[in-house]
């Protein structure tokens, strides 16, 4: 194997295995002396402290890892810091209009106000943190019961939800249609033919 190919073989390994990896293990692996693997590392060290790159190979006690080049920490801080903007689909505000009136719920509770099925939805709420598991429900099966978390009273600017305004009885109405046609139209039910 000729040395670029090696240097490659080196960096994929440390980027993938992201912690420090021991010099035996790479050699065992890729069937290299210690010798060879060691100057492998090396090489490819100094190639990315002499290019000034944003990455660097460290050792920890015989054993080698890549990490971030340490002159970078004020501009990886900067934008690590910036918050996440998440995006609600109508899906996904929907969903989480349901557990914000109806919680603590589950999610057949969903999806029977719903008429489809909710577990992406739920699970990219909870991912953003605007809804969280609250326990079982005491029942077959035992299933999880949702709810809102503080995060959801302050992206929605409430303080609590006594806060959150009142839906009319037209509203719920539109809801229901609303999500009676998003369930035929999943289940390919034409209007027409009824």
């Amino acid at each position: 194997m000729d040395r670029n190919k090696m240097k490659a073989t080196v960096e994929a390994i440390l980027f993938t295995m992201g912690d420090a990896v021991d010099l035996d293990r790479i050699a065992k692996a890729m069937e290299w002396t210690k010798e060879e693997t060691k100057s492998v590392l090396e090489e490819l060290a100094n190639e990315y402290e002499s290019a000034d790159r944003g990455i660097r190979i460290i050792e920890l006690d015989g054993r080698y890892q890549m990490c971030t080049n340490k002159d970078m920490y004020e501009d990886l801080i900067k934008i690590a810091s910036q918050p996440k903007k998440h995006v609600l689909t109508d899906v996904l505000l929907e969903t989480l209009s349901i557990i914000a009136y109806k919680q603590p719920v589950t999610k057949t509770e969903i999806e029977n106000i719903r008429g489809v099925s909710c577990d992406h939805a739920v699970s990219k709420l909870v991912e953003y943190n605007l809804v969280t598991e609250l326990g079982r429900l005491d029942a077959p099966g035992r299933p999880m019961l949702f709810g809102t978390t503080e995060e959801f009273l302050r992206s929605f600017g409430v303080h609590t939800l006594d806060e959150l305004p009142e839906i009319s009885p037209v509203q719920v109405e539109e809801f229901k249609m609303e999500a009676e046609k998003e369930a035929a139209e999943e289940l390919g039910i034409d209007e027409k033919e009824e």
